[in-house]
């Protein structure tokens, strides 16, 4: 018995084993699939997969055969949530330019959210490429967390409709200006974002600039964000919070 496939399978298998960082003979290792099947797959020559087949790759590769098979968001966790705690133009752009740069080449959707300043900085950091990129200000974008939280949706929703295997957004929200109210719900809307693409085929960095944001504000990003990136290196957070546990924590 096999299954026909959308043809994207190619790619959204091809792109779920490059986040992993593997090659395709390390994905046939652990998956027990192999090389020429998953080649076939990923070039568009196999358009019938055995479900056996679907099931062994999607869980060597931690996704599920729905998203292969329809790139739909699944029931299990796929959102890859991120804090980047910069001190510099520099530490800013050595993270975002490869990461957009890297949505652009394999023809993911990519967003950027963030100051204006920021968004000269991107735009002449990749130059051609930056039209891959839809750039929008941060703060229009951030008018409030539900209104962000929509156009977010519509955004993802509609990159995955035209066949984009994955989705990665830089957004840095406004908190400048903020009253303590305001910046508490702000925090709260961070960490929502993980209920609500946490099945979604999406990777979002939030940048923090730590040198003009309150401590408390960079200490919430690390109970809000599952992982961190500062001076390049990417860890989990060990002061990482449950959403649910956050979110009703009056304290946060």
């Amino acid at each position: 018995m096999t299954e026909d496939v959308d043809i994207r399978i190619g790619d959204r298998l091809r792109s779920a084993r490059e986040r992993r960082g593997w090659s395709r003979e390390e994905l046939a290792v652990s998956s027990g699939v192999s090389w020429s099947a998953i080649a076939q797959v990923e070039s568009g020559r196999r358009k019938h997969v055995r479900p056996g087949t679907l099931v062994a790759l999607a869980t060597a590769l931690g996704v599920t055969t729905d998203y292969l098979v329809r790139g739909r968001p699944a029931s299990q966790p796929m959102l890859e949530h991120r804090a980047l705690l910069y001190g510099n133009d520099a530490e800013f752009l050595a993270v975002a330019v490869p990461f957009l740069a890297e949505a652009i080449a394999r023809g993911e959707g990519a967003m950027a959210a963030t100051s204006e300043r920021n968004i000269e900085l991107l735009r002449e950091q990749l130059g051609q490429g930056a039209v891959g990129v839809e750039f929008v200000n941060d703060s229009r974008w951030y008018s409030s967390p539900l209104a962000a939280l929509n156009k977010y949706r519509e955004f993802v929703d509609r990159c995955l409709e035209r066949g984009a295997p994955w989705v990665r957004v830089i957004g840095e929200p406004v908190w400048d200006g903020r009253t303590e109210a305001e910046a508490r719900i702000w925090t709260r809307y961070e960490s929502l974002l993980n209920l609500v693409f946490g099945a979604s085929p999406v990777t979002i960095v939030c940048p923090y600039d730590v040198r003009a944001l309150d401590p408390v504000i960079v200490g919430h990003a690390r109970a809000t964000h599952p992982r961190t990136i500062e001076r390049g290196a990417v860890s989990a957070s060990v002061h990482y919070v449950d959403p649910s546990d956050f979110v009703l924590d009056e304290r946060s």
